[in-house]
């Protein structure tokens, strides 16, 4: 008879307002989990996942408190347990690996003093042997050089890497429970496919039970026995994972399988309508990057080279590839704000001035650039209007008296109401702010808009309302968009032509409709093949697929 490990039962989570009035944001949740079980949270931001996860380690945010239910790890009461038994049991009998592994280790220590810090202050090992065991932990999730890894600095390791050195932080203390909080989301698919084998084949050789929160149905297909579905803190419907997938009972748990779905979003009277257009950018020979420039030009850090690409009037260009890959310096010189080394851009045929100290003010207005994260680029401190009315009154865009109307019709134009004016960045969700930060672009009237990863960060179906939005606003504006993203099944929904880099190299390019057309670039395959399917067996299968190109 398998061994309950978790039993959460009615949890209850209140939280205080700006006002001093509490609202409930986790209503009367229960699940448990058994020994060996792996157990999904999963649903849209601000639906309870992550609250009820740090919830399993006795913790709740500050503004936050538990007013009700039970939560009982391995048989241990937390919800009435004294600070010093929680202390006790985090890293311990629970441990937690977080979204964002860079965030989370220290800049200044090596990685293995911190990968072992847990066990030797929990008193489990001495260091000598806790550092064997870091490294037989490294090497069961396939790092490379396990033996000296842990020597160096966290920002001497890949993103992927990093993530996979957090597990093995909270493995060391051979916990009962591991939460997974969204560690796969803001990793590029290729990445997230050599994380989610090593996490699956840990999970599998440990015996361990776990609670994995993420808001991808794909990812989860691959991970969970069982899942919960949350909405608003509620509990939608708690099921096996093949039961959720193949038949979901509830209305919402429907509504993510369809957001889930990969679907092109143009038709094809879209794409031919842009074949014949003319230019707006043409990019040719590009060579960037950062550094002291050598004797020819070449920056000591060399980012992107020889990149070409062409973006048509009220068309879509997709560009894709892995972290590091030079896609985001690739937006940052086309925006002005990193000056080619070499290469030229033209700009509906006249010459592109390489920073913005040699373009004109008309052309800071004509090229917008959205970027990936709007919790860094909206100034905490202004109202949404004052966001919106700068660049109205910077470019000239209507009359001062004419800048409230303006406003709301930005707000219209982006699917949210006129009274979202008033509000801070704090006060919105995290879909709410990236419209905002693409309504701030629109304000300027531009011709080309360039979005670099700006679904990355958000849920499935707050993603899926964005894309929509950028299609409806290409077909009402005529606009045109550099797309960047690492998610190829994303660039397939909406644009019409696809530039793949590797390394700062174009390798590859394609109208949409021959991406799936062989003989296509190693890499393009490599791309295609580690895209998440919403089905069971998935990740063996692509593994499979991965490991037999590789030889």
């Amino acid at each position: 008879m398998s061994r309950l490990v978790v039993d959460v039962s009615n949890l209850r989570v209140m939280a205080r307002t700006d006002d001093g009035d509490e609202v409930p944001i986790v209503k009367d949740v229960s699940f448990s989990v058994q020994a060996g079980e792996v157990l999904a949270l999963i649903g849209e931001s601000g639906s309870g996942k992550t609250t009820i996860a740090l919830a399993l380690l006795g913790y709740v945010r500050r503004g936050c408190r538990i007013a009700g239910g039970r939560i009982s790890v391995g048989g241990k009461e937390l919800v009435s347990a004294d600070p010093r038994e929680l202390l006790a049991l985090r890293g311990r009998r629970v441990a937690y690996v977080a979204q964002s592994a860079s965030a989370s280790f220290n800049p200044a220590r090596t990685i293995m003093d911190q990968v072992i810090e847990g066990a030797c202050v929990h008193g489990l090992t001495d260091r000598e042997a806790a550092r064997k065991k870091a490294m037989a932990l490294f090497r069961s999730l396939a790092l490379p050089m396990p033996e000296t890894i842990g020597m160096r600095y966290p920002h001497q390791v890949s993103g992927g890497q990093l993530q996979r050195l957090m597990a093995a932080m909270a493995l060391m203390t051979d916990p009962e429970v591991v939460v997974f909080d969204e560690p796969t989301t803001a990793l590029d698919v290729t990445t997230q496919i050599e994380v989610l084998r090593a996490f699956k084949q840990a999970i599998k050789e440990r015996q361990i039970s776990a609670v994995y929160v993420s808001h991808d149905l794909a990812v989860v297909a691959q991970m969970a026995d069982r899942v919960v579905v949350l909405r608003n803190g509620e509990m939608q419907e708690q099921d096996e994972i093949s039961r959720i997938i193949g038949q979901p009972e509830n209305p919402y748990t429907r509504c993510l399988m369809q957001a889930a779905e990969a679907r092109v979003r143009l038709t094809d009277a879209d794409a031919r309508q842009t074949m014949d257009s003319e230019p707006v950018l043409r990019v040719e020979g590009l060579t960037a990057g950062y550094g002291k420039p050598d004797a020819s030009g070449v920056p000591a850090l060399r980012i992107l080279d020889d990149v070409n690409l062409v973006v048509r009037k009220g068309a879509t260009m997709g560009v894709i590839g892995e972290s590091g890959s030079g896609k985001s310096t690739l937006a940052y010189v086309i925006a002005g704000l990193l000056a080619p080394a070499k290469g030229k851009i033209s700009f509906h045929g006249k010459p592109l001035g390489g920073t913005l100290q040699q373009r004109d003010k008309d052309l800071y207005r004509r090229i917008q650039l959205v970027f990936q994260n709007a919790d860094t680029v909206l100034n905490p401190s202004n109202t949404i209007g004052d966001i919106l009315a700068r660049p109205l009154r910077v470019f000239a865009r209507c009359q001062p008296r004419d800048v409230p109307r303006r406003v709301a019709e930005l707000l219209d134009m982006v699917k949210l109401p006129a009274a979202m004016a008033r509000r801070r960045p704090a006060e919105l969700s995290g879909g709410q702010k990236q419209r905002i930060n693409l309504a701030r672009a629109l304000a300027a009237d531009p011709e080309l808009i360039i979005c670099d990863e700006v679904t990355s960060a958000l849920d499935t179906v707050v993603g899926a309302a964005i894309l929509d939005l950028l299609v409806e606003l290409r077909r009402e504006l005529n606009m045109s968009y550099v797309f960047i993203s690492h998610d190829i099944s994303t660039v397939r929904s909406i644009c019409d032509e696809i530039t793949v880099l590797l390394q700062g190299r174009k390798v590859d390019a394609c109208l949409r409709s021959e991406l799936s057309v062989q003989p296509r670039a190693p890499y393009t395959n490599l791309l295609i093949d580690s895209v998440p399917e919403l089905r069971l067996g998935w990740l063996e299968e692509a593994c499979r697929r991965i490991d037999e190109r590789a030889r």
